[in-house]
């Protein structure tokens, strides 16, 4: 496959987590229930294991004095791939898995770049996603160039937990400073070393001073900071760990509130201690008198899964079609989802429970068949979740005697005020409950049981055309499977069809998937007429039809061919509702198919609070950028809400172009569940994927000085920042499982919702005036537009933040906004500030909506009035060249210092200045 040439691609994990699905627990100033996994993709080495161990003891004490005495590792286990041999040592997980891991050991997700990175696509102070290690790194191979694993562990763990970010800045690695001077961009600004470029090629090195670029007027691209080997300087972990003497955070004392760090730009110029001690962790525990234990470690080896089917016959699944259309979705999973080599059961409850069949091993279509032929088949009786949920683990038990790891899923569409006697007996049992409910009336207590276990609470309403009940059942693959195993969903729709009987489109298979291919269609009342063209133009016949079950289906055999396949779907009653689902797996087992993960920010929610819905696109651990994505998401009753998810670092949305796309959510219609739903599709041209090392990574040392001479470290591969490789076209669909929300009020919703906070604001300057652009925010958040805008200035980046309303206003009678997501450009000249010995004019925004409501004050763009000066024992005199090919007159020069870029230009400036 010509698009992934030279890059590397493993057996990926599913990696974005549904909310709040870490088991990570605080107890007693300790860290308890941490899950680091290896990747099936690593080659077995026990050594990694060792070197896990001692990372996780070190870092243990390394927080533990970095915190004044807080915290500590108390518990960790690490999940070894089923592909690794047996060790008597291992035992068998219980509700570990890879999609609840805080640690994932994978290879780098760039070949050669085996900086630790830590994915965090949320705001300032919210716990990130998951830490990736490279085996490598774990060995102690890459120690000159990141440090020691321990430290490198606190580092990350301080993004994952506490939500802190970087404090240096490789895109803006210098800047100019209040004294005037270039500064390394660092925290704390104790931190001392030079500014050199250094550069090996065919066993011969170039050292020099660096010399100033003629259009940044700081130095040029190729410099570098070379830390003093030896320093007394105690902060920062968050800008270069792997220096001896740094043993703490940078606090307010210390904090350097001039660079452009990320931690600057995300947490609003606090220091990294000053956002982990507003955390609640801190504010829950008090300093240790005593050291703390070592950590305790548990070895557990992914085995075989087991799971059981719980399935609810009582006479309300008689309502609403349910009981046909829980056998529709049971058969996909049966037929589909789970995977070669499970064991599966069954058992069937209504105001008692029974054993319809045994776990048997998947092996072949055999197995699928037999329990399909157990489904039930009519339903009546009442509702004993309980009797279903004990009777699953007696067949459970028939096989192993522990419960661990197993699982039940359970399906239901009533309350039972007997469900919670139970809970404390699945809580100790080991298994992991998923709890699919049904309609409106399904019990708490299982979504506590979920919860509690680890498993998944899904959602689907009646109404059928939503294919809800599918797509539940379809995202119930397994937590500890490599990613070419596991069943993807191209598509899941449905259409209640009248006056026009047809149902038409078409679906892309493209070339990273592609085995296993499966089309199921569904209906109401009679068959409808199925017309399947494969891209080729031949037609597909041989559609198996299950009358009983209102369903017919097709497997492709071998590899599906890759292109656009088209179907007609004729209806042969009205009203009729019919559904397709095409769902496929990895064609080739080296190279990982895209991917779609969808999930909310929170599980349970109050109005007026809003939600945030997240998507993210990758293909193996690289994102993929520029596709279509939308979330549907469904109320109880069957409203569905669609909403254009965007991956634009505005709103939402945390970072641009990460390959997680983001939309706020408020448009609530009633109190109950919801469930989501994310459909994505690149097109030809459109969708690409971003490869550059990821945010939020630890930083590479180029070098340190040693006795006043450079000992340069091996250099990290060379890789374009700008390279973007074109995907094919494709498509995905996935379920984001369900959200209860509580206290909406009755329609219509008062309006309590200002616009979003303006996040990406930057400037640039032409003549005598500066030029701003940034994301117009809306009415609610992101959605509609605001009235207007509020622009101030200061020569003080704090007075403007903690005191907007008494800065400078910008005169804006000629702003007119934009609808919501929309660019704005505005300028102005810079007049009329009075602050003596000001260095800086700092700019910032707010948005005011129709109902008076404010936004928060938007990220600081700065402005320079003065060419900083190099250190002279740093620069070069030669000059770069410059490319600005600017012939105007330079009266003085304003360095524009904005997030993610700086621009020094030619101004006039105003002589109130």
């Amino acid at each position: 496959m010509g698009l992934f040439r030279g890059f590397v691609f493993l057996l990926v994990l599913c990696l974005l987590h549904q909310s709040n699905t870490s088991f990570i627990r605080l107890n007693n100033n300790g860290f308890e229930d941490i899950i680091i996994v290896i990747d099936p993709s690593v080659p077995e080495d026990e050594k990694i294991i060792e070197q896990i161990e001692d990372m996780v003891a070190t870092a243990s004490t390394y927080l533990f004095e970095a915190t004044e005495k807080r915290f500590f590792f108390k518990n960790v286990s690490i999940l070894i791939p089923e592909n690794w041999k047996e060790n008597p040592q291992y035992k068998r997980p219980k509700h570990e898995n890879y999609k609840h891991a805080d640690v994932i050991v994978a290879p780098p997700t760039l070949p050669g770049r085996d900086e630790p990175y830590t994915k965090q696509f949320t705001e300032c102070g919210e716990k990130g996603e998951y830490i990736h290690f490279t085996p490598d790194l774990l060995l102690g191979k890459k120690q000159n160039e990141y440090g020691p694993p321990g430290r490198l562990f606190v580092h990350e763990w301080a993004h994952l937990r506490w939500g802190v970010f970087d404090e240096y800045n490789e895109d803006q690695p210098f800047y100019g400073a209040k004294s005037k001077k270039i500064e390394a961009t660092r925290c704390s600004t104790g931190i001392s070393g030079r500014n050199r470029v250094y550069k090996c090629q065919g066993g011969s090195c170039l050292n020099r001073a660096c010399r100033i670029d003629s259009t940044t007027k700081l130095y040029e691209k190729d410099c570098q900071f070379f830390p003093e080997k030896v320093q007394t300087e105690k902060a920062s972990i968050m800008f270069m760990q792997s220096i001896d003497s740094v043993v703490e955070f940078c606090n307010e004392k210390t904090h350097n509130q001039e660079a452009p760090s990320l931690q600057n730009i995300k947490c609003n110029f606090r220091s990294t201690w000053e956002v982990i001690s507003n955390s609640e962790d801190f504010k829950n525990t008090t300093p240790m008198v005593t050291p703390p234990p070592p950590p305790v470690f548990s070895l557990l080896k992914i085995s075989q899964r087991i799971v059981c089917l719980v399935l609810d016959k009582s006479g309300s699944m008689a309502s609403y079609d349910r009981l046909n259309r829980m056998n529709q979705a049971a058969k996909h999973f049966l037929l589909q989802t789970v995977e070669n080599g499970s064991w599966v059961g069954m058992v069937h409850f209504d105001s008692t429970a029974t054993i319809v069949n045994k776990l048997i091993q998947i092996i072949s279509n055999d197995e699928r068949n037999t329990l399909l032929a157990r489904l039930p088949t009519y339903a009546q009786g009442g509702t004993s979740i309980c009797s279903g949920i004990k009777y699953a683990f007696q067949v459970i038990r028939e096989l192993h005697s522990q419960l661990d790891g197993s699982e039940v899923v359970l399906l239901t569409d009533g309350e039972d005020n007997t469900a919670s006697s139970c809970i404390d007996e699945v809580k100790q049992s080991g298994a992991i409950v998923h709890f699919i409910a049904l309609g409106t009336a399904a019990d708490e207590a299982v979504i506590e049981m979920s919860k509690i276990t680890g498993g998944s609470h899904l959602y689907a309403s009646d109404k059928a055309q939503n294919n809800g009940l599918i797509d539940a059942f379809g995202a119930l693959t397994s937590g500890n499977t490599d990613l070419s195993q596991k069943s993807l969903q191209l598509e899941s729709k449905g259409l209640t069809l009248n006056s026009n009987p047809w149902m038409n489109d078409t679906v892309i298979i493209d070339s990273t998937v592609g085995k296993d291919t499966f089309f199921l269609i569904t209906w109401n009342s009679l068959p409808p007429s199925i017309s399947l063209w494969d891209p080729s133009g031949t037609i597909m016949e041989n559609f198996t039809v299950d009358a009983t079950s209102k369903m017919a289906y097709l497997s492709i055999p071998g590899t599906a061919k890759v292109g656009t396949w088209a179907y007609n779907l004729q209806a042969k009653a009205t009203p009729e509702t019919l559904t397709i689902t095409v769902t496929s797996r990895a064609a080739n087992s080296s190279v990982p198919p895209i991917t779609v993960n969808a999930k909310m920010n929170k599980d349970v929610n109050s109005f007026p609070s809003p939600m945030i819905v997240y998507a993210e696109i990758l293909q193996g651990y690289v994102p993929v950028l520029g596709a279509n994505v939308t979330a549907f998401i469904e109320s109880q009753n069957g409203h569905t809400e669609v909403l254009e998810l965007l991956d634009n670092g505005a709103g939402a949305d945390s970072f641009k172009n990460d390959g997680v796309y983001s939309r706020y959510f408020t448009a609530y219609t009633e109190n109950g569940r919801y469930s989501l739903k994310v459909r994505a599709h690149g097109g030809t041209n459109t969708a690409r994927l971003r490869l550059r090392p990821p945010l939020n990574r630890a930083a590479y040392i180029p070098g340190w000085v040693v006795n006043g001479e450079i000992e340069a470290n091996p250099p990290r591969p060379e890789i374009d920042e700008d390279t973007q490789t074109t995907l094919e076209d494709f498509s995905r669909t996935a379920s984001g499982g369900a959200f209860v929300v509580s206290q909406v009020p009755s329609l219509p919703l008062p309006d309590q919702y200002p616009p979003s906070q303006i996040t990406d604001l930057d400037a640039t300057v032409h003549e005598d005036e500066i030029i701003l652009t940034w994301t117009a925010p809306g009415d609610d958040f992101d959605v509609g537009k605001v009235q207007y805008y509020i622009i101030r200035i200061s020569g003080s980046i704090l007075d403007l933040r903690d005191s907007f309303n008494d800065a400078l206003q910008v005169n804006t009678t000629d702003l007119s906004p934009k609808e919501a997501n929309s660019k704005e450009i505005f300028a102005f000249k810079p007049e009329n500030i009075s602050e003596e010995n000001a260095t800086h004019v700092f700019i910032a925004i707010k948005s005011i909506d129709k109902s008076n409501l404010t936004s928060k004050v938007s990220n600081i763009a700065q402005v320079t009035l003065f060419i900083p000066q190099a250190n002279p024992d740093d620069i070069d005199p030669t000059p770069t060249p410059d490319k600005s090919h600017n012939s105007g007159v330079n009266i003085s020069t304003l360095i524009l210092s904005v997030i993610g870029s700086v621009v020094i230009v030619n101004f006039i400036l105003s002589t109130t200045i």
